[in-house]
């Protein structure tokens, strides 16, 4: 029932290695957004200049009118192309962290019901019930995650 140095050293290590893996697949996200926000803002500049031209060259009111209104148009369908990649980009990575996870909830299912295992056989008489009513409580418990996903 008892927890050897190498044992506890293989857990810390998962932990450690579960924790980076969740750091990179953040930062990765980030990163993305930050490259997203970048070029949008690039994208913005470049358009602003060229409408502000055009604007420029316009010889009257009703030409300016119609030049404003044409730039209009293409603003709306990149502010609707920049929210579906943030949106795609979010919906990516909460994927990736879920199964994550998921994977480690399962590993803590699996070392949770070992331990349980070991400590009943070890577990003096009488305490059949005590160790039914905590596997029954670890099973709701299960059942329950397995729900909310």
């Amino acid at each position: 029932m008892f927890t050897t140095p190498e044992q506890f050293a293989a857990a810390n290590k998962a932990t450690v290695d579960s924790l980076l893996s969740l750091a990179n697949t953040a930062l990765a996200s980030a990163e993305r957004i930050a490259a997203l926000n970048l070029n949008t803002a690039r994208s913005v500049m470049e358009d602003s200049v060229s409408g502000a031209k055009a604007l420029m060259g316009a010889k009257d009111v009703q030409e300016a009118m119609s030049i404003q209104a044409s730039l209009a148009q293409p603003n709306v369908e990149k502010a609707v192309a920049y929210s579906r990649s943030v949106y795609e980009i979010s919906a990516q990575t909460q994927e990736e962290l879920s199964k994550m996870v998921e994977a480690q909830f399962s590993e803590f299912q699996k070392s949770v019901a070992g331990l349980l295992d070991k400590a009943a056989k070890s577990a003096p008489a009488g305490s059949d019930v005590a160790v039914a009513a905590v596997k029954s409580a670890i099973a709701a418990a299960n059942s329950a995650f397995d729900n909310m996903n």
